[in-house]
């Protein structure tokens, strides 16, 4: 669906496009110390900074090609189309920010389900692996699974995900990292949009579970159901 590289075509629209649409989720972006960068968006990023936004761009496209797959299993299932072609766009939108600061995309093989980041490139080759095979269990479970993926999106968008924490690499606690540690005002902007089309993504997928189980069923799989149920509007 899709696979020839956009993101030189989408990347400004998306890019434009989401600041606008999200500038009261970004925040003011302002630097309060603590080893952060210091703001702006014409300086280089630290460590930490890249190493998450490098992280990002991958999971990105673990979600476009876990939902690339899912549909090509069930073509019934719309929700898999609809969402993958956002994924896409996320992609784009998070290499566009790295060719910014100067830095490669880890993402050089566009394939399904081909992942070459050198430092985490394991880790999404073994999530799409178990992402697939959970969802060829049922069409129920495969909605299950974007769920999944939306609600740990969030929570990597928004701090360090677990997997970079534990490496030897001078990030110790999942506050070194993401959206909550930059302060870069461009890429608190960029978080932001991801985040709110997460949120619209977890919304579409547990509209179509609930057809099944019932209104109102869906339990929270990685984020607290207090922060599910508000992202649900319950």
């Amino acid at each position: 669906m899709k696979l020839i590289s956009k993101c030189l075509v989408i990347g400004l629209f998306v890019l434009g496009s989401i600041s606008t649409i999200n500038s009261a989720i970004a925040g003011n972006g302002n630097g309060n110390g603590n080893g952060k960068s210091s703001g702006g968006g014409n300086q280089e990023l630290n460590f930490n900074e890249q190493t998450h936004l490098e992280f990002m761009c991958e999971e990105e496209k673990l979600a476009r090609d876990v939902y690339i797959t899912l549909g090509a299993i069930y073509p019934g299932s719309t929700v898999f189309g609809r969402i993958d072609d956002s994924e896409e766009r996320h992609k784009c939108a998070v290499e566009d920010k790295l060719e910014k600061y100067g830095i490669p995309s880890p993402s050089t093989n566009d394939n399904v389900g081909v992942f070459t980041g050198k430092d985490y490139g394991w880790y999404f080759t073994e999530k799409f692996n178990a992402l697939i095979e959970r969802g060829k269990i049922s069409e129920l479970e495969a909605l299950y699974v974007g769920a999944y993926i939306e609600e740990i999106d969030m929570l990597d968008i928004n701090q360090c995900p677990k997997v970079i924490v534990e490496a030897d690499n001078g990030i110790n606690d999942e506050t070194q990292c993401g959206k909550i540690y930059t302060d870069k005002k461009d890429i608190q902007r960029l978080y932001s949009s991801l985040l709110a089309g997460s949120k619209n993504h977890l919304r579409a997928y547990v509209k179509n579970i609930e057809k099944n189980t019932g209104a109102g069923s869906y339990s929270a799989q990685v984020l607290s159901q207090e922060d599910v149920n508000e992202i649900l509007g319950r």
